[in-house]
């Protein structure tokens, strides 16, 4: 994407981004993402290798966990091809596992797992007690604010309307960050109703799950990711997902980090729908490397 898109298309357009086209048997492709930082945004590559593996399995299968690797820095300019490895199909559980290749190499991988629907015991840890989305002011509308403080390079990409919502309960200001207790609470949702798939709300949801988690980690230290001497990168990603959920409904994610040593930033999150509900769970470790700025 090199320029916004129309209002009301930017759904369709991410939902089409996650689709992929079918090479062969197990080998898809898929387009790539302009967000404007120089490298494919991490959570692009989640969602399309969730889609490439969900299309390989049994359709009353739905995925449960994925643990997940960035190699390298993608080029946002160049497709993706997804190889999936057909590892295990069980009675119960079948298995996946996903090498995304560009220009000859790996980039990302990941093994995925996925289940028959099955009943059993139940138990959740609660929501915390954060205002709701009504007149939360949207990321957008806060991008809005600073708009002369962004780099005009990617200004035009940052406030275009985005297909996901995003309302942060305790923002920060990128440009003049505080320290803070490394907590964060966001409301998201996609502005337009979604199919009613359930394996396209997942891989939907794992796209949206990268969005602020390694960053997290950088709230006790007063640091932000705008920062021209922070180097800041996704590492590795874990997901699980509890119950089934909708994207196009509220869904509040709880973002915090217990740890951050050698240049490595640890990041949860547990993500509840708006009535309570724990419908996923995430895990990151992120690269958080400060480069002091020579005299």
């Amino acid at each position: 994407m090199t320029e916004c898109t129309e209002p009301g298309n930017v759904l369709n357009e991410l939902l089409n981004l996650l689709k992929l086209e079918k090479i062969e048997e197990n080998i898809f492709r898929g387009k790539s993402q302009d967000l404007g930082f120089g490298n494919i945004f991490g959570g692009q590559v989640l969602g399309q290798a969730l889609s490439a593996a969900s299309q390989t399995v049994p359709i009353d299968r739905s995925a449960h966990s994925l643990h997940a690797y960035f190699l390298r820095p993608g080029d946002p300019r160049k497709p993706i091809i997804y190889n999936v490895d057909s590892i295990r199909d069980g009675k119960s559980f079948t298995t996946r596992l996903v090498v995304a290749i560009q220009n000859g190499r790996a980039i990302f991988s990941m093994s995925a797992s996925f289940q028959i629907d099955e009943p059993g015991f139940e138990h959740q840890a609660s929501p915390p007690e954060v205002p709701g989305p009504e007149g939360i002011q949207s990321e957008l509308e806060n991008a809005r604010k600073v708009s002369h403080k962004i780099p005009v390079q990617i200004r035009e990409k940052i406030l275009c309307e985005k297909p996901i919502e995003i309302r942060p309960v305790n923002p920060i200001n990128p440009f003049s960050p505080k320290k803070e207790k490394p907590v964060k609470y966001v409301w998201f949702k996609t502005i337009n109703k979604m199919p009613d798939d359930i394996a396209i709300h997942r891989y939907m949801l794992a796209y949206a799950s990268d969005f602020g988690l390694v960053a997290t980690s950088l709230y006790p230290h007063g640091h932000t990711f705008w920062e021209p001497d922070m180097q800041v990168a996704s590492i590795d990603h874990s997901m699980w997902f509890h119950r089934d959920f909708r994207m196009d409904d509220w869904l509040l994610y709880v973002m915090e980090s217990p740890s951050a040593s050698k240049c490595r930033g640890l990041s949860h999150g547990n993500i509840f729908t708006k009535d309570g509900r724990l419908v996923a769970s995430t895990a990151q470790e992120g690269l958080i490397r400060y480069h002091s700025p020579k005299k």
